[in-house]
């Protein structure tokens, strides 16, 4: 069972150019989007040239919110957070804005500070990938957010007028005007310009490999980039993209008109407009930072809020095992099954070369707990119904590989004929040597579910062993008929075969 009871929590984000009210289902370690919607209001639209936020921004903010205090009235999550970005916190009427929101929509609105924004990102990077290092950078509406991640977790961070509503008006023209702004045009040469120009100030403190890209804006520009390239597996949490194929990505968006843009499918047009900018400062920041790989983050601020809210043993736990817990408490039948088979099973498979470095043992440990995820699932179907389910799962804290590492075993515990739907996914993102283990740690856990019923008590009688010969099972005296019958030899037959073993049963 997750390690905390399940409870609903919600946050709402009054950002510059979106915002957003998300409730999560919370089971331990394992944060869930149970609703989420989001208004493009613009709030700091009007914010360089003006100072001041975008009149109809806050009028449709306003209706967003009332609404949202609707929703949540009825959902009652158990806590609820509510803070502001850049456009409130650097407006001169954002104290009226912020006391109209209390007055209008009964919120007390917490307004972070720029170095507070820095830091709630970098959290939920975290959050999503607790072994992230490098920098994060999180981008909205009006600001870009830097902060370095290192072993110890997140450092300082600084604030940049980087967002697409700063960029164009500060390159219109000399009064301010929205000649190279959202509505007026986009002058990409111009933007590079202001953008190198503040980057430079910082760039010294944040060079890293390794750049974790939060924000809307950013998600769409990877979404397209895996369009541009084939990539088969879409789900944008953890996806890497090599530097020099992002800056072409960029490129290709910075040089397209508003129109080519806004045909691009599930692009909306307010995405449209402040796509361009976006790129141009992942170019930039590419090119001053001296970045080698892009690795988009699903997680940030909201999620960063939840996750520093936690207890620290919880905020402890992997996100990975943690998850598969919760999605395996939800639709399998017993509780204590995932534990008690990867007890059984995790000694012996460490007589095998790792695949995948020190994951291999907690993938293992998530593959286990996701093992009575297709109880409740039509026996002719199951396989493939886990199998992808499995292969999308919003979980935190595993990279597009262990996804189909897992989804691989799922579909491996259920079926002995391996013809998985998207296999031409599996082999771009597998190796030969890592399909065949997925597939023989399913095979494992079928064995182990069959042998024992599904009883973690029973299955604790037995033992498994690996040499570089055999795969082992044996009994506690008084348990060896345990071991008998056509369909556990069976499969450890199977089990035996992906390992490249034979199977000993030891029943006397």
């Amino acid at each position: 069972m997750p390690s905390q009871a399940p409870r609903d929590a919600a946050v709402i984000d009054i950002g510059s150019n979106s915002v957003r009210l998300v409730v999560y289902r919370l089971e331990g370690r394992a944060i869930w989007t149970v609703f989420n919607e989001k208004v493009l209001a613009g709030l700091g639209r009007d914010l360089a040239k003006t100072g001041r936020l975008s009149p109809d921004g806050v009028i449709q903010t306003l209706q967003a919110l009332k609404r949202f205090r609707a929703v949540l009235e009825a959902v009652n999550p158990a806590e609820t957070f509510v803070v502001a970005t850049a456009a409130a916190r650097d407006a001169q009427d954002g104290p009226d804005f912020i006391a109209r929101v209390k007055a209008e929509a009964g919120f007390t609105v917490r307004v972070l500070t720029g170095e507070e924004e820095a830091h709630y990102a970098a959290v939920g990077v975290l959050a999503g990938a607790p072994d992230a290092t490098g920098v994060v950078g999180d981008l909205g509406g009006a600001s870009l957010e830097l902060i370095r991640l290192s072993s110890t977790g997140a450092g300082k961070g600084v604030t940049l007028p980087l967002g697409p509503f700063s960029l164009a008006s500060a390159s219109g023209g000399p009064n301010g005007s929205l000649g190279g702004g959202l509505s007026g045009g986009f002058d990409g040469e111009r933007v590079r310009r202001l953008t190198r120009e503040r980057i430079a100030a910082v760039a010294a403190d944040f060079r890293t490999d390794t750049f974790h890209a939060v924000g809307g804006a950013w998600r769409n520009l990877a979404l397209l980039h895996m369009r541009l390239s084939g990539y088969p597996l879409h789900v944008v949490h953890q996806y890497e993209i090599p530097a020099a194929e992002a800056v072409e990505a960029a490129r290709l968006v910075s040089h397209q008109s508003k129109s080519s843009l806004e045909r691009i499918e599930g692009m909306s047009k307010k995405r449209s407009e402040t796509l361009p900018y976006a790129a141009v400062v992942l170019e930039i920041l590419i090119e001053q930072l001296g970045l080698k790989r892009i690795e988009i983050s699903a997680f940030g601020v909201r999620e960063g809020l939840l996750f520093e809210a936690m207890p620290p043993r919880v905020r402890g736990l992997d996100p990975l095992v943690e998850g598969c817990t919760a999605l395996g408490a939800r639709q399998g039948i017993s509780d204590d099954l995932g534990p008690a088979l990867e007890t059984w099973i995790a000694p012996a498979f460490r007589a095998l070369a790792p695949l995948f470095g020190e994951r291999d043992e907690t993938l293992i440990s998530a593959a286990c707990r996701l093992s009575d995820v297709g109880a409740r699932l039509h026996p002719d179907h199951r396989a493939d119904l886990v199998f992808e389910q499995v292969l999308r799962a919003p979980i935190a804290g595993q990279s597009h590989a262990e996804r189909c590492f897992l989804a691989v075993a799922a579909h491996a515990r259920h079926a002995t004929n391996f013809n998985p739907p998207e296999l031409a996914t599996l082999e771009r993102l597998l190796s030969p040597a890592q399909l065949k283990r997925a597939r023989a740690l399913g095979a494992t856990i079928r064995l182990a579910c069959d042998l024992s019923g599904r009883s973690p008590s029973l299955l604790a009688h037995s033992r498994l062993t690996l040499d570089k010969n055999h795969l082992t099972l044996a009994a506690e005296p008084g348990f060896a008929d345990l071991l008998l019958g056509e369909q556990t030899s069976k499969r450890a037959n199977t089990a035996a075969q992906h390992l490249g073993l034979k199977p000993k049963i030891i029943t006397g």
